[in-house]
């Protein structure tokens, strides 16, 4: 069993790598799939969760590409 003088660590370096990685990427793919379909409604929570979690969006942000997809033009 894990000694209680480890224990409370533990918990902020497992909390500490969801808040900066796991949640953002969350965050990521559901901007990714949802942004230009999303209510107004909708958009106000996005708006919220790039607020909520900005510290791990900016650690990401390097890392990520959310321009549209090319369109293909048919002549």
């Amino acid at each position: 069993m894990i000694e209680e003088g480890v224990t409370v660590p533990l918990l902020y370096l497992v909390l500490a790598g969801a808040y900066l990685l796991v949640i953002p990427v969350a965050v990521l793919f559901y901007l990714n799939q949802r942004w230009y379909v999303a209510s107004s409604l909708e958009r106000a929570f996005m708006y919220f969760l790039v607020f909520f979690f900005f510290p791990g969006l900016l650690v990401l942000s390097p890392f990520v590409n959310l321009r549209p997809k090319r369109r293909q033009i048919e002549a």
